[in-house]
């Protein structure tokens, strides 16, 4: 098991986002000393993790000598490369097409930059998204820096493979299926999908018949992604929720808090169950009320997620030319892509009763949370797989079986429009993190945040650079 990060004394030191932040205030170091070091960092990892989708070194130092304002002012970051940046081409991990950059920033990068951080360019992922694996048949795989033999999780690798390796302290992911929470779990980070309209997002997201795909951030610590919810909510509120607020230090109510180990479709493997009810142990040392019980998922829920999953990629494949332009070239698309809008395709009259199902499913769940404050599952059903177990060069049928069998828990709080984090709460008996989700009740994300704060004191997770 081969580990790789950039962490070293130079301006980035072993600081979080929050850290440096502090550190630019008061003199300690400056943007573009801080920018530097991000840079350098970038260029020591990325050609063993293959994270970095396009680099703009250039357009950094720019920003670094005249930053914009914010909180997080000149911290550097990368952007994950399906939302628009301007100047910045976005190519949604796919070759079907030539790369143009974007003439201007669309609303969640708009967003996300006027907290202040500063990309430096954007992040590999699957193709459009659709896989929790970025192996790119033509560039290869996004590695974890924790190992290199495995994957870096989901289509926001690049952005998790840079922050666990300690390229920027914090970096843009977006979440369709897992792919915030996934990540997290396979590179040891905090990752939070927050509730269905949380923050500003690009029109091709809102138009969405389900709206399951949410943006936000991979970090190191649950400080930095409280810092950040708070910071975007100075930008962006969406009145019909809840504000999160300034969370800062743990909760002091008890919980009464579900376990649960059975996901949609399959349970967790042996291994992780066991880690996921010592996770739960944790918290009723700590004086929350804990039980094991079933999450009240429909057994339609799985054929369901996975047509409209489908249907998105049908929509790509259809839509290509008239989105990406004449260079649009079907051919280049990955078996994984294909397999799905073929799925679409041979079931498409199920789709308006899936559509309907999906969208009864946050009924269900505030019933759950009528009983419960939290619920606790393993982020994913089983260890970390190696590099080619879910690669898109191989037929549709062994991947989406594949995908199905690690990808058991996630999607709900997708479909439900609820908000879920993943924390590294535990190791796997390879040495490996695998996260733990918890979930609450829409528009609680300040439950959450307050009850990692606690649970990142009570446990402090593993450290790549330990």
């Amino acid at each position: 098991m081969t580990r790789v990060h950039a962490f070293t004394d130079d301006a980035l030191g072993h600081l979080d986002a929050v850290g440096v932040v502090a550190a630019l205030r008061s003199g300690e170091v400056s943007i573009p000393e801080v920018v530097e070091a991000a840079l350098a960092r970038t260029g020591a990892v990325n050609g063993r993790l293959n994270a970095v989708a396009y680099d703009d070194a250039a357009g950094a130092r720019r920003r670094a000598a005249d930053p914009h304002g914010g909180f997080f002012a000149g911290v550097p970051t990368f952007v994950k490369d399906n939302v628009d940046v301007a100047g910045m081409p976005t190519m949604q991990g796919a070759d079907a097409w030539e790369p143009q950059p974007r003439p201007a920033d669309g609303d969640f990068a708009r967003m996300y930059l006027a907290t202040g951080l500063l990309p430096l360019g954007k992040t590999q992922l699957s193709e459009f998204g659709f896989s929790a694996s970025a192996e790119h048949p033509r560039l290869g795989p996004v590695r974890s820096p924790w190992d290199l033999e495995r994957t870096a999780g989901a289509s926001s690798a690049g952005s998790a493979a840079l922050v666990a390796a300690g390229a920027v302290p914090i970096a843009h992911a977006n979440d369709g299926g897992g792919s915030i929470r996934i990540p997290a779990s396979v590179n040891g980070l905090v990752g939070l999908k927050p509730t269905r309209g949380r923050l500003a997002q690009d029109a091709s997201l809102r138009q969405m018949p389900v709206r399951i795909v949410q943006d936000g951030v991979l970090t190191r610590s649950v400080r930095d992604t409280a810092a950040f919810y708070r910071e975007a909510e100075q930008v962006y509120r969406n009145l019909r929720l809840p504000p999160i607020g300034d969370v800062r230090r743990p909760g002091r109510t008890r919980l009464r808090i579900a376990v649960v180990t059975e996901g949609v479709g399959t349970s967790a493997s042996p291994e992780v169950a066991d880690l996921t009810r010592k996770t739960g142990t944790l918290l009723e040392e700590l004086g929350h009320a804990v039980v094991e019980t079933d999450f009240p998922v429909p057994e339609s829920l799985r054929d369901d997620f996975l047509l409209y999953w489908s249907m998105l990629a049908l929509v790509s494949v259809r839509t290509g030319r008239r989105t990406f332009g004449r260079t649009w070239d079907a051919g280049q698309l990955d078996n994984l892509t294909t397999g799905l809008a073929e799925h679409s395709a041979r079931h498409a009259r199920r789709l308006p009763l899936a559509i309907a199902r999906l969208r009864a499913l946050p009924r269900r769940t505030r019933g759950f949370f009528d009983q419960h404050d939290v619920v606790l599952t393993p982020t994913l059903a089983t260890v970390t797989p190696r590099i080619g177990h879910l690669a898109p060069t191989q037929d549709y049928e062994t991947i989406i079986a594949r995908l199905l069998g690690w990808v058991a828990f996630t999607p709900l709080f997708n479909a439900t429009g609820d908000p879920a984090i993943s924390l590294p709460l535990a190791t796997t008996s390879d040495g490996l993190p695998q996260g733990m989700m918890l979930g609450a009740a829409a528009g609680r994300e300040d439950t959450l945040l307050e009850l990692a704060l606690e649970l990142e004191e009570a446990r402090p997770w593993v450290r790549i650079d330990a």
